[in-house]
């Protein structure tokens, strides 16, 4: 449909912001995430409400949402952790990686063939990783802790994205988001408050980006590839958020002055041939039948 083709750029657009406004404030990873998914929470609550979203759940769908909120919350909570000790760069470029664990995933949990050219990808996209992990290395440890962070959010978010594409098959988009969101919300302030993080008493500053951080990338962005995968694979919309790294790349360049070293450089070729390998093959082989 053509307003895939209008929604999904600006949903890249959106969720590119996201690491620059993480980057700009000065709360702790678990704040951070939590902010983010509670405001977007209670923005969506006044809808959800009206709607009345619970009364289109089925028997077994609270089970899935809570799993999905469960595994967003996770891959906040690691990739945010990530960006407090490594470079947008390598942030942005490893939790992309998705695509790859959703290709395992649809494997094994729904029985899909894992062809060649995936497992090539695999390879190549694993490659990637360990370069760019090389290269920060030799920078520091912490950079490497980033790395791994960057990596385990890319898992969880292959989790979400797989649960989600499941729920959207039969659920409107704001019955699927508004009790996902807000599952992820709960979580993350369990865990703030479990690891005694002060939610109050930072600059305004601070507000100002974790309020956009909840308005742009998550309600704009995230939305908008939690509705677009009722029409499409998971697949698909995960190869789509991998413009991220490119518009969070521009933009740390330009806001934050971060730059790029040829390790970061050469990694990030190897994993983006990787993840697009297994898709420009299908795409040709679909285009010749």
């Amino acid at each position: 449909m053509a307003s895939l083709f209008i929604f999904l750029p600006l949903g890249i657009l959106a969720i590119s912001t996201a690491s620059i406004f993480i980057k700009l404030s000065d709360a702790p990873v678990l704040i951070i995430a939590a902010y983010r998914m509670a405001l977007a929470s209670l923005m969506l609550a006044p809808f959800a409400s009206y709607r009345r979203v619970w009364k289109g759940w089925k028997g077994g769908d609270v089970g899935w949402l809570i799993l999905s909120g469960l595994f967003l919350a996770l891959h906040f909570a690691f990739w945010i952790a990530s960006l407090k000790y490594t470079s947008v760069a390598s942030s942005v470029i490893l939790v992309t990686t998705h695509p790859i664990f959703v290709g395992i995933g649809a494997r094994l949990f729904l029985k899909e063939r894992l062809n060649l050219t995936l497992i090539l990808g695999i390879i190549l996209s694993v490659l990637g990783s360990g370069l760019i992990g090389y290269g920060d290395m030799v920078l520091s440890k912490e950079a490497l802790v980033g790395d791994g962070f960057s990596l385990l959010g890319a898992i969880a978010a292959s989790v979400y994205l797989l649960v989600g594409r499941k729920m959207r098959k039969d659920q409107d988009l704001l019955s699927y988001i508004f009790p996902v969101y807000s599952t992820a919300g709960s979580i993350l302030i369990i865990l703030a408050l479990i690891f005694q993080r002060p939610f109050f008493g930072y600059s305004a500053s601070t507000y100002l980006f974790l309020f956009l951080l909840a308005l742009v990338p998550q309600l704009i962005g995230h939305t908008i590839f939690n509705w677009a995968l009722k029409y499409l694979p998971a697949s698909m919309v995960a190869i789509a958020i991998l413009g991220e790294p490119v518009g969070s790349i521009i933009l740390a360049y330009f806001i934050l002055g971060e730059g790029l070293t040829t390790w970061k450089v050469l990694g990030g070729i190897s994993i983006f041939i990787g993840i697009l390998t297994p898709y420009f093959s299908q795409s040709i082989i679909l285009r010749h039948r």
